[in-house]
């Protein structure tokens, strides 16, 4: 289904209450209502670099998360995540982007002519990372359980620039808690393969 064609909000949020029943979840979907969470893209210019974007990212990223899963472990997953987690984890995992994307507007020559045209830049209000800066913004409202946390702090993978100087933190993870680099590899499935 097109992104035109879906409602990206309305299944965000049936999938959210369908699945996310922790204490403070509640809080959490009124904090998520509240930003710009449903109208920021998910990047400036990588993937989903349009209004609604992350919100599309966060659903198409659950929808290939649950079908890696699935892939995995078979139709008994649930003895190792539950929907729970896979919900959390996924729907969540670029919440460290609420309130982060400005639109603003420069020159650019379209057909000879100088125009003014739209783009996003970054206004950062909380430099506190990537990943870390989203299972800290979390753990403001729920829970979260480790291997949700090492999912979500690690979804950049190599990317992360902390991989680079961390040491063998990111291998640990991956070795320690496979759900996180099956995560990893949906999230950039999601961005590489769907929305690029």
């Amino acid at each position: 289904m097109d992104t035109a064609e879906k409602d990206y909000r309305q299944e965000f949020i049936k999938i959210y209450n369908e699945n996310i029943k922790r204490e403070g979840a509640d809080k959490l979907l009124e904090y998520l209502t509240k930003s710009d969470f449903f109208t920021a893209p998910a990047s400036t210019r990588f993937h989903s670099s349009f209004e609604g974007g992350l919100v599309t990212h966060s659903v198409k990223v659950y929808e290939r998360f649950k079908k890696i899963i699935i892939s995995e472990y078979g139709d008994n997953y649930n003895e190792v995540i539950t929907d729970e987690s896979i919900a959390i984890i996924a729907l969540l995992h670029d919440v460290c982007k609420v309130d982060n994307y400005v639109l603003d507007y420069r020159n650019q020559k379209i057909d000879g002519q100088w125009v003014q045209v739209p783009y996003y830049t970054t206004n950062n209000t909380l430099p506190y990372g990537h990943g870390e800066k989203s299972v800290y913004i979390i753990n403001g409202f729920i829970r979260l359980t480790r291997e949700e946390a090492m999912a979500i702090n690690w979804h950049m993978g190599a990317h992360d620039a902390r991989a680079q100087s961390a040491g063998y933190d990111l291998k640990e993870a991956f070795t320690r808690f496979p759900v996180a680099l099956l995560f990893h590899v949906a999230d950039m499935e999601t961005s590489y393969l769907d929305e690029n």
